[in-house]
């Protein structure tokens, strides 16, 4: 076989595998993304059998997870979000940072340096936006309209606080190699090169609305360059600056059509990417990781849903308390990203990292399910009239 046919065969055969296992974790009940890591867990050079060319697969796990946070960060409406989700705009950040610092006391504790203890807490913290929005459109779902649309309102809210907590960690964890002036210098020129592209971007899209292929490919493109640039010249991660990408463009009129352009794509982006993540699961360490495993499912139930559950009493929001808060309870794609980052800077050993992608997996199935188990609460009695 030629060699340049391998790459396209074996990502055709990545895809055609990831629909049969989504469908049949379907027909078992359970979320596809289940079936997604188990294509990843069989393709990966740590089980028998064919193994695909990781480097390939982790270049288009990198395309697909930049080109989806940057998607991401467009669906975020600050307007939408300042009008329909009072509540919800202090109740989430409370949520990020108490999960973060409680998780992270948690991990000091268990022998992590602050720092990598913090951005490890943070992993806890966040969840899945792909699997937020599967919850909400899913046939299955037992959710009531105002239990969605906070539970959208409130993934949002918590990615853009996780950005700004993100953006200070994994500052002061270059520390090492970069002074904090000089990583906060980095910050301030990515923050005017995404200024500028906020300003000229809406401009061509405006311009190129009937072309409908070259808006298509502007966008895409435009998502592909901020994060290169994020990464290559100011040593943003990849993930983090496409999301900051997308948000700079969401108050444009052009958003919206960039939004409903990119969201096909928003499927084949999450399936790369959650194969990528089944393929560096390693067996092998599962034991050694259990541990840290069983640590950090505990601090999802407890420092997260926990948490959610009482902010959500406390700020009155009116959904299904319990429910909304299980729909947070997984640790999600954004959370893998800055865990590459930390085992990437040797902040973290990779029996921690495996862990961390184990906790993934388990925490997206778990929670997708759980959430359907919810008991929905019995509408309360009607008030009759005493009688005269």
């Amino acid at each position: 076989m030629d060699a340049p046919t391998t790459p396209i065969l074996e990502i055709g055969l990545i895809l055609i595998a990831a629909v049969a296992a989504g469908w049949l974790a379907r027909r078992l009940h359970l979320p596809a993304i289940v079936g997604y890591l188990a294509v990843g867990l069989g393709f990966s050079p740590f089980t028998p059998g064919y193994v695909a060319d990781h480097e390939q697969l982790e270049l288009l796990a990198d395309v697909g997870v930049v080109l989806l946070l940057f998607e991401v960060g467009i669906e975020v409406d600050l307007a939408r979000l300042r009008r329909d989700h009072g509540p919800i705009l202090w109740a989430a950040p409370a949520q990020a940072i108490l999960s973060t610092v409680i998780a992270g006391v948690v991990f000091i504790g268990a022998g992590l340096e602050p720092v990598p203890a913090a951005l490890v807490g943070l992993c806890v913290a966040l969840s899945s936006s792909v699997v937020i929005v599967n919850i909400t459109v899913s046939r299955r779902r037992t959710t009531d309209r105002p239990t969605e649309v906070a539970l959208l309102g409130w993934s949002v809210v918590q990615d853009l606080v996780g950005v700004a907590l993100a953006a200070i960690l994994l500052a002061a964890m270059d520390s090492g190699r970069r002074s904090l002036p000089e990583a906060t210098l980095a910050l301030v020129g990515f923050a005017i090169v995404v200024i500028a592209v906020a300003r000229a971007l809406p401009w061509v899209l405006r311009r190129l609305r009937d072309e409908h292929d070259l808006f298509l490919i502007t966008s895409v493109g435009s998502g592909l360059l901020l994060a290169g640039l994020g990464a290559a010249v100011f040593g943003v991660p990849l993930a983090l600056a496409a999301f900051v990408g997308g948000i700079a463009v969401t108050e444009s009129h052009e958003a919206d059509e960039a939004r409903r352009r990119l969201r096909p794509f928003r499927d084949v982006f999450a399936v790369l990417f959650f194969v990528a993540i089944g393929t560096l699961i390693d067996p092998r360490q599962l034991p050694q990781a259990a541990p840290w495993i069983i640590l950090l499912l505990v601090l999802v139930a407890v420092a997260k849903v926990g948490v959610a559950w009482a902010l959500v009493r406390l700020a009155r929001v009116e959904v299904r308390a319990l429910q909304l808060a299980v729909g947070l309870g997984q640790i999600g794609e954004f959370s893998f990203v800055l865990a590459s980052a930390a085992v990437a800077a040797g902040a973290i050993d990779g029996v921690l990292f495996t862990a961390i992608i184990a906790a993934v997996a388990v925490s997206i199935a778990a929670s997708s399910i759980a959430v359907r188990l919810v008991p929905i609460p019995a509408p309360a009695p009607p008030i009759t009239e005493p009688a005269e």
